[in-house]
């Protein structure tokens, strides 16, 4: 096996499809440093416990992950549809009832609205997840910036990327997880890179300290929730201390940036959103960061 090849642990079931990253030597036996495909998880496992499969190879949470993201894309998609026929409808009655009359049709009235959804700002301790992550973004019509920065630098660089980019919504992302063995999930040494995103929430919110200004969402796999939102995040992973899914920060998001600014973001729809639900993905009340325009410009 070599680096950059596709994998399955056989003593976990091959329920997780991995990629090699690094391979190490240890007093003869080659042990393998795994990153998630599609969960925010790194592990290490003995050369002999792997078996290699094609890219495109699914393991079984990996299959039922897949099918939980297709479905919600479609919902969300069918919902914003409905969302619009909703909001037609609503004024097409009321401009009925004040008999306005016009040359313009109230479907034609209608049809000049325009919404800005909130943008963001994506920072990933990881290439390959924000890669994805862009691309949802894009499928879901979300304005979003990406920057790959490693945990440990996230701290330092975050708020000079803020005031660049200019977001409505901040996501310090990456790798995470919990040192083996440990029972204590207080404390922040037992974590191999939450200590860094609580630094980088605390260095935003001595930036920005209004919640509904600059919205945060920070964490990864098993990171210290309790801890990040003490810091000041908005949103955090993960309170069941469970492995996150690589696109669980981009639906968080969507709800946030198309939940009109005049509306608190209802928290468990947001949780109910994601992948990985209520074990993975918390949070405070939010306000939205939609803005409804009139008219729409002719020229664009």
């Amino acid at each position: 096996m070599v680096i950059g090849d596709f994998v399955v642990r056989k003593s976990y079931g091959e329920d997780i499809t991995f990629k090699i990253i690094d391979i190490i030597n240890d007093k003869g036996v080659n042990y393998c440093v795994l990153k998630g495909v599609n969960l925010r998880i790194i592990a290490d496992s003995p050369e002999d416990d792997l078996r290699l499969v094609q890219a495109s190879n699914e393991g079984k949470v990996d299959s039922v992950f897949n099918e939980t993201i297709n479905k919600s894309i479609r919902d969300i998609i069918t919902e914003r549809s409905n969302s619009i026929k909703i909001g037609k409808n609503i004024l097409q009655k009321t401009y009925k009832k004040k008999k306005m009359r016009t040359s313009n049709s109230s479907e034609g009235i209608n049809n000049m609205t325009f919404a800005r959804p909130g943008k963001v700002l994506h920072i990933d301790g990881d290439s390959e997840y924000l890669e994805v992550c862009l691309k949802v973004y894009k499928q879901l019509s979300i304005d979003a910036v990406g920057k790959v920065i490693l945990e440990k630098e996230q701290p330092e660089k975050v708020v000079d990327i803020v005031k660049v980019v200019k977001p409505d919504i901040v996501v310090v992302t990456g790798h995470d997880g919990m040192v083996k063995n440990t029972r204590n999930y207080m404390d922040i040494n037992n974590y191999r890179n939450s200590s860094y995103f609580i630094k980088s929430v605390s260095n935003l919110r001595d930036y920005e300290p209004s919640y509904d200004d600059l919205v945060i969402f920070a964490g990864a796999c098993q990171s210290c929730y309790e801890g990040i939102l003490d810091a000041g995040a908005n949103y955090a992973s993960s309170p069941g201390r469970v492995l996150i899914h690589c696109l669980d920060p981009v639906f968080v998001c969507e709800k946030v940036a198309y939940t009109n600014v005049g509306d608190i973001v209802n928290i468990k729809e947001v949780v109910k959103g994601t992948v990985t639900g209520v074990k993975g993905i918390g949070g405070l009340q939010t306000r939205g960061k939609c803005r409804e325009g009139y008219p729409k410009s002719s020229y664009i």
